[in-house]
């Protein structure tokens, strides 16, 4: 990791407004080439039209509506409200409801199987709690809304992000790496360096936090296993261990936004989802005065992400 020369000190609206920008950024980088393997494309350095849904500039996908409609249900009931949450989730789905364009693209299929239960049965979890193909990052790459609205409470905000993870995603690997995530921006929002926030101390502070043991797999990842890994040795699949690792290891291995976004995007396949993990962290971390100006200016429904951040920044100033 490169040393911060200059570590930025943006005010704690900038870092609000950072982090869920530059989770839309990292989505509407990647959707282009997502699915697309390592290599394979010309390196992304822009926004770009086309993919599997045809993307225009600036247009997001799922990772940033679901974000967008979690961040509004966090506002509108002042909490955690799980029904509500999906009322909102089921609205974009079905309606384009906090869509770039008014059309739902990107559902992963596990997100479509809870939002079918939901619809069938009201239940407020819906995530399949016994097939390992349900530990998709479908929960994680939404959750900076949680970690921004609670973040005046480091325990209850992780608790939180688990129970938002469990609407749609029933495995425990899922809702653990939400609860890590939260906690990292929690810790920037706190004011944490980038050398504090990655290390073993910290690690082991967040891993303390919660009720039950969190997954070996999420463990080895914030204890630092991205450190050591190769480009070539990470996976950038929509697993949610590989995600989170290959969201941490652009981070940990840049010193700007847009150079980690960029090197999120590059690695293919889920390349929306681990860019958008980034962007909620690194985002965060930097400022939204600190991400390029082309690359904010030009991303879809700009004003209502930036109207959502500052509502919630403004719920706990």
């Amino acid at each position: 990791m490169k040393i911060d020369m200059h570590t930025p000190y943006p005010h704690i609206t900038e870092r609000y407004i950072g982090s869920m920008l530059g989770l839309a950024i990292g989505d509407a980088l990647g959707a282009p080439v997502e699915f697309m393997g390592r290599d394979t494309f010309t390196p992304v350095c822009d926004y770009q039209r086309g993919g599997k849904f045809n993307v225009a500039i600036g247009e997001y996908t799922d990772d940033t509506a679901m974000a967008l409609c979690l961040a509004q249900s966090l506002i509108e009931k002042q909490g955690m409200d799980t029904q509500d949450q999906l009322d909102k989730y089921v609205a974009w789905y079905q309606n384009g409801y906090m869509s770039a364009t008014g059309r739902s693209i990107g559902c992963g299929k596990t997100v479509l199987l809870a939002l079918m239960k939901f619809m069938r049965t009201g239940c407020s979890e819906c995530g399949n709690s016994k097939m390992k193909k349900g530990a998709g990052n479908g929960s994680l790459m939404r959750i900076a809304p949680v970690a921004l609205f609670y973040a005046k409470n480091l325990k209850n905000a992780m608790e939180m992000a688990a129970i938002s993870s469990y609407t749609t995603h029933g495995l425990k690997v899922c809702a653990d790496a939400c609860m890590m995530m939260t906690g990292l921006i929690v810790g920037v929002l706190d004011g944490k360096k980038k050398k504090e926030l990655l290390s073993e101390n910290y690690a082991k502070y967040l891993l303390s936090l919660p009720s039950e043991v969190v997954s070996e797999e999420i463990e080895e990842i914030i204890r630092g296993r991205y450190k050591l890994t190769s480009r070539e040795e990470i996976s950038s699949s929509g697993y949610v261990v590989s995600t989170l690792e290959a969201a941490l290891w652009a981070f940990y291995h840049t010193d700007t936004f847009e150079d980690g976004v960029l090197l999120a995007v590059n690695l293919g396949y889920d390349a929306d989802t681990v860019a958008a993990v980034y962007g909620q962290l690194a985002g965060a971390y930097y400022g939204a005065e600190n991400i390029p100006t082309h690359l904010s200016e030009n991303l879809m429904q700009v004003n209502v992400i930036q109207g959502l951040a500052r509502t919630i920044s403004s719920h706990l100033l």
